[in-house]
């Protein structure tokens, strides 16, 4: 009698695979991200505050460290540091009005206003948020590249001789110089084109556009 297919005996014995079938309702198309929730807000990018957070951390750590350098030392039965006794005889002795009191209070209160702004504003002013096409997706563009992009739009425009454009995160500011044709011509155009380009940037704030068109200016 033959053995069934597949096996060889006890020794060496080898088993088929098990063969899966890919059911025949599978769609492997592409990748849809998930829809964006209607109503979303699309905030601005959150800066890591990375310099400030090593200031303040290089700070306390160097104030922690004298004070623990100081207090192992007066346990170890060792007079205290000269700066703390000076420190503390002059907290003690000081009135609250002096000038060097109100002074340091003035730069601590500023140092923890700034710390607070720090903490509570997003930052990254540069970085202008663009539309979601998904929930997981989130993406940005600098202004100074989008600045470049409505200023290589602008001098496409028949008669632009010249354009400077200041972007900031709600207006779009364009000045034009014109060498032909006439001022209103060039001013719809650069409306039309611009109004087009700040479209096809796809930011999710699009910037009011402000359009200004003159004559170059004399020579000598």
């Amino acid at each position: 009698m033959s053995e069934p297919q597949g096996s060889q005996g006890t020794e060496g014995t080898t088993q088929r695979l098990p063969v899966l079938e890919k059911a025949a309702d599978t769609d492997i198309g592409e990748y849809a991200p998930p829809p964006v929730p209607e109503g979303a807000a699309e905030g601005r990018f959150w800066s890591a505050r990375r310099v400030p957070a090593g200031i303040v951390a290089l700070l306390l750590a160097v104030i922690a460290g004298f004070f623990l350098y100081d207090i192992t030392a007066v346990r170890a039965e060792q007079p205290a540091m000269r700066w703390r006794r000076e420190l503390a005889a002059q907290l003690a002795e000081r009135p609250l009005d002096d000038t060097w009191v109100l002074v340091g209070a003035g730069i601590a209160a500023a140092l923890g206003v700034w710390l607070i702004v720090l903490a509570a504003t997003p930052g990254l002013r540069g970085v202008l948020p663009m539309r979601r096409p998904g929930a997981d997706v989130r993406a940005g563009l600098h202004r100074e590249a989008a600045a470049l992009v409505l200023r290589d739009r602008a001098v496409e425009v028949a008669g632009v001789q010249s354009v400077r454009v200041r972007l900031t995160r709600t207006k779009a500011d364009v000045g034009a110089v014109a060498h032909f044709r006439e001022l209103d011509d060039v001013r719809a155009d650069l409306d039309a084109t611009l109004a087009e380009a700040i479209s096809g940037l796809g930011l999710a704030r699009p910037p009011a556009l402000s359009v200004r068109v003159r004559r170059p200016g004399k020579k000598g």
